[in-house]
């Protein structure tokens, strides 16, 4: 089973008079981007989270956060008065010595100097950090669900384009032989149109024709595409990660379509390549979302 590299996980931790919001959501990406919010008392424990989302998510854009609704500051700022004195002071002492009016606008400034303000954080208690901890836990836990039945919805659509361009595979066999009788009676119309058949020998153009037709054979991108397609839906059903290879797959099998269009030379089938390539694009949007 295929997961999507779309999710979301959100809990609600509460703790005596702290409340949290663990929010984890993701989109896809080439290789695992992480990017955390969380408060500064939990700032020591950042590494731990980041290891935590590197463990449980292979790939995506990860969005983490840790937002307080409801909690007392979690740092709270005390006003230094020696400090300010002693600005005051010596400004007051400045001001003097330089004939200067003194303004109403000197405490503002003096707020402004270093050290005016003294902060004071809250100290992490561990205890409280393994209740967070489950938490988180959760919301990942939420996300890689969400991603599980995304997954099922690609799954499903992806397999349904695959089997649809094994259809037109298939719809392709009984024009083929049509295709060659008219390209074979084309050439001998138009060589007897402009050329006597007086001045050609006919089994060196008869050899002639078996060449170019030779050439316009599609036998081997058929069966190759057949394969591709087949170990495509084999690889659906195994266990994620798969999305890469799953998209070297769809490559591969487009260059098939490719070629077998480049040779077709032939109205019916060219319809039926251009309906591949059409279902092959939305396979190859869907995989930039599978994980």
């Amino acid at each position: 089973m295929i997961h999507s590299m779309t999710g979301f996980g959100k809990t609600i931790c509460e703790l005596q008079e702290k409340k949290f919001n663990i929010e984890v959501k993701s989109l896809n990406s080439k290789q695992l981007d992480i990017y955390t919010r969380v408060p500064h008392i939990y700032k020591e424990k950042e590494l731990e989270i980041r290891n935590l989302l590197k463990q449980k998510l292979d790939r995506g854009k990860v969005e983490f956060g840790i937002y307080i609704d409801s909690l007392e500051d979690e740092k709270t700022a005390n006003i230094n008065k020696s400090v300010i004195i002693n600005y005051f002071k010596q400004l007051k002492e400045i001001t003097g010595e330089l004939n200067i009016e003194q303004s109403e606008q000197l405490l503002p400034a003096i707020m402004r100097l270093p050290d005016t303000v003294k902060s004071e954080y809250d100290v992490l208690d561990e205890k409280e950090w393994e209740k967070v901890l489950f938490c988180i836990r959760e919301a990942i836990t939420e996300l890689i669900s969400f991603r599980t039945h995304e997954g099922k919805d690609l799954e499903k659509d992806i397999i349904e384009r695959v089997k649809m361009i094994e259809l037109c595979l298939q719809q392709v066999e009984p024009l083929e032989k049509e295709r060659i009788n008219r390209i074979r009676q084309r050439l001998n119309n138009n060589l007897h149109e402009f050329i006597s058949t007086d001045n050609f020998d006919t089994n060196r153009l008869e050899q002639e024709i078996i060449f170019y037709l030779e050439k316009l054979d599609i036998t081997e991108e058929k069966v190759r595409l057949k394969t591709h397609c087949k170990y495509f839906l084999e690889n659906v059903s195994k266990g994620s990660p798969i999305g890469k290879k799953l998209g070297f797959i769809s490559q591969e099998m487009g260059r098939e379509i490719n070629t077998l269009g480049s040779k077709a030379n032939d109205t019916g089938i060219q319809k039926l390549v251009i309906q591949m390539k059409d279902e092959l694009e939305k396979i190859k949007e869907q995989l930039l979302n599978v994980l």
